[in-house]
């Protein structure tokens, strides 16, 4: 692939795109009655001072969305987080499993979830060379949250990884006064069910409290065979005082899941057995069909958090945090065919015939340590607030595989490694955040970060890498109160960003840029709360998918010269009733890479500006809440996502078709007057209306010169990640 840049062939219609949404923004402006915004965000406890250093408030020059336990209650009956937010603006979510159990995905603004920066409790959460977040890692996380907040675009200085279409930052469970117990449990359509069991002791002398969760989660997937069997932990010690709080922190979780990643390709197969799953597949010695049972993914995954915050006078507040993480484990194949030589193996003789070729099981194993610390201060007086700070964090990785079987092998061979990688990554970063009050309702943000990372590594496909990069990231913006509903607010933001280890092993990349610029309106009266944003990301050498995968599942990436994202995002709440709440929201956008360059049958062609793959046009989403008596909540709630292409060259057969999905959710609490303090009843219908849909693909070209020679055919395939039809969710939850 080569990328020709040419800025004039893209300037017109930029233009147009560029007026369209200014007209819309403003359009929408003078429909509202002025009045100034007030920082509704907020600090109730010594916790939120977590997160501080990496959230956004009202003040702050960017778009975020805030969701808390009481918006996560009704739904968290088993489906993951990424599924959670499903009705975030600009946000789409996809599950190999088809049910939202095991492995799910999440993007924002067209990105996937390796450029979306993950911080639990400030800290990186992304893993360090893949750059994903495998969320089936901390099954039923989402009981163990406090809040969460989106940030969309670059968004704020945070730790970790570069935020390329959006930040996640997580704050887990408070400390809590009084002692309390809960029992929850889930039941659901394919088998899928949740058991939760949560404690605290409260507050003992006033300082010390233990509290803690176990829970395991198991469901059979939409898809055949794609099952999950999840288990996780969360305990924490808390210890308050008049100005300290120290917090450590023990959680993780172990999973096995059979493998679904590798979609559907047959689309016979995706219009009459959409369940379908190649997975396993093989043919045994008798030319019978079957599937290898534990085609699985296994692994393990311990969390350590130790956090002091101290407040140390009325102006000044620190937080100083040390990590560690430790993962193990491994996913297991059955493969057919396989060649000696790519495994290690010394080809026998059978009947005076050489056998180089054999059928096998392996194991690709990954163990691994994270460690290291985040630490900020926080100095505020009535017209300044200022944030310093920063982290210093250590990966250590240790890939290799094993074969545990094959037809033919001597014995001795099979606890050989046929392949060991060790790779290591520091990622360190400094920054300084401030906001100051220039003038009576005019706000000044600035946000500079430097951040250096090396990372090593002597993988088998990519070879020795040895890479240091050092990044700087300034970011800046203007808050400008009209009066005391609206405020109006522009930024500009900087962001770069290392390769990750997938695109080392395809190709020789190059790092990233983005220049990020935010328009946005927030509104705010009693009846209605509207955000408006208009946003500009233009990327440089920005590492798209080409819409493969490589033998793990995991999408294949190119440098693409340069492109953009140039859209506009509304959401809304408003109060049509005291009972009743809508809470709309939608996203215009065009995603595009300038003057395209594609080789087809052989011959390099322009492609003038195509789409960015996974980046439809039109998102929208939609709750409508209704609260007919007191304590018992009815919400409809409704996602299109439009068409999306696959791939970036904009082939018909790379696209994938919009959706509307719908869903229902009931939720009644009973406050009895002894035994219990709550039973919380819930209850789920997702895609109410049966819609056959399609949230996820891949697409793919190879060229075939063996079949036409001397002429070279460009040949294209897909595949598809079908989702569940009608499917259902209830709980109960006690609370002692």
């Amino acid at each position: 692939m080569k990328i020709i840049l040419n800025f004039s062939r893209c300037k017109s219609a930029k233009a147009q795109s560029v007026t369209y949404l200014l007209s819309i923004f403003f359009s929408l402006i003078s429909f509202i009655t002025f009045a100034q915004v007030t920082d509704t965000t907020e600090v109730n406890q010594l916790d939120a001072v977590l997160v501080s250093a990496v959230r956004a408030t009202t003040k702050t020059p960017v778009s975020f969305s805030n969701l808390t336990k009481k918006d996560l209650k009704s739904r968290n009956l088993g489906q993951d987080i990424p599924i959670l937010m499903n009705f975030l603006p600009s946000v789409v979510t996809t599950t190999d499993a088809g049910n939202g159990v095991g492995y799910t995905g999440i993007r924002v603004r067209g990105s996937d979830a390796t450029r979306v920066n993950v911080t639990i409790n400030g800290i990186p959460y992304n893993d360090s060379e893949s750059h994903g977040t495998f969320w089936v890692n901390m099954p039923d996380f989402a009981s163990s949250l406090e809040s969460l907040q989106l940030q969309r675009g670059v968004g704020t200085s945070t730790n970790g990884s570069g935020a390329f279409g959006a930040s996640l930052n997580m704050l887990t469970d408070s400390y809590s006064n009084e002692s309390s117990g809960e029992i929850s449990n889930s039941f659901g359509s394919f088998n899928t069910r949740k058991h939760t069991v949560k404690f605290s002791t409260g507050l003992l002398n006033d300082h010390f409290e233990l509290a803690g969760r176990v829970s395991a989660l198991k469901s059979d997937g939409y898809i055949d065979r794609a099952f999950s069997d999840l288990k996780s932990y969360f305990l924490q010690g808390t210890y308050v005082g008049k100005t300290t709080l120290i917090k450590a922190l023990a959680f993780g979780g172990n999973e096995q899941t059979y493998q679904a990643w590798n979609g559907l390709e047959d689309l016979d197969k995706l219009r009459n057995d959409r369940t379908f799953n190649p997975s396993g597949m093989f043919t045994d010695e008798f030319g019978t069909m079957r599937f290898y049972k534990n085609e699985t993914d296994n692994y393990q995954q311990d969390h350590y958090q130790l956090h002091w915050n101290e407040k140390i006078s009325e102006k000044w507040s620190t937080n100083l945090a040390v990590h560690y993480t430790m993962g193990k484990g491994y996913y297991e194949n059955y493969k057919e065919n396989a060649k000696f030589s790519s495994y290690g193996l010394t080809p026998i003789v059978v009947g005076g015939t050489t056998i180089n070729k054999t059928d096998l099981i392996r194991q690709k194993w990954l163990e691994n340590d994270f460690y290291g610390t985040t630490f900020s201060a926080n100095y505020k007086q009535e017209k300044l607030n200022v944030v310093l700070g920063g982290g210093y964090n250590k990966y250590e990785g240790d890939h290799y595989g094993q074969i545990i079987w094959a037809r033919y092998a001597s014995k001795s061979e099979l606890d050989d490694r046929y392949y060991e990688d060790f790779a290591t990554k520091t990622d360190g970063n400094l920054f300084a955040k401030a906001n100051y009050q220039i003038a009576e309702k005019l706000n000044l943000y600035g946000d500079l970060q430097i951040r250096n990372v090396h990372y090593k590594a002597n993988s088998a496909e990519a070879g020795l890498v040895n890479d240091n990069f050092n990044f700087f990231n300034p970011k800046a913006g203007l808050n400008y109160e009209v009066n005391a509903k609206n405020a109006l607010y522009i930024s500009y933001a900087r962001a770069n960003r290392e390769p990750n280890r997938s695109d080392y092993e395809n190709g020789s990349p190059r790092p990233e840029k983005l220049n990020d610029f935010e328009l946005g309106l927030r509104h705010i009266d009693s009846k209605v709360k509207l955000n408006a944003n208009i946003y500009y990301m233009a990327y440089k050498d920005q590492l798209i998918v080409t819409g493969a995968l490589d033998d793990v599942g995991a999408p294949i990436r190119e440098n693409s010269g340069d492109s953009y994202r140039l859209g506009i995002e509304l959401d809304a709440t408003i109060s049509v009733l005291d009972n009743l709440f809508i809470r709309p929201n939608v996203t215009l956008s065009t995603n595009k890479n300038k003057d395209f360059f594609f080789k087809r049958d052989g011959v390099l062609t322009s492609l003038g500006n195509t789409n960015i793959a996974f980046s439809p046009d039109f998102i929208a989403g939609n709750i409508v809440s209704y609260v007919p008596i007191k304590n018992l909540q009815v919400s409809f709630l409704s996602k299109f996502v439009g068409e999306q292409y696959m791939a970036n060259i904009d082939s018909e057969g790379s696209k994938l078709k919009s959706y509307f999905t719908n869903d229902l959710n009931v939720s009644y609490e009973i406050i009895p007057k002894s035994i219990f303090k709550s039973i919380y009843l819930s209850a789920l219908v997702n895609n109410i209306f049966d819609y056959k849909y399609v949230s996820n693909g891949f697409f793919y070209t190879f060229d075939d010169d063996y079949s036409n020679p001397p002429a070279i055919a460009t040949i294209e395939g897909a595949g598809y990640y079908p989702q569940a039809g009608i499917n259902f969710l209830v709980g109960l939850t006690l609370k002692f």
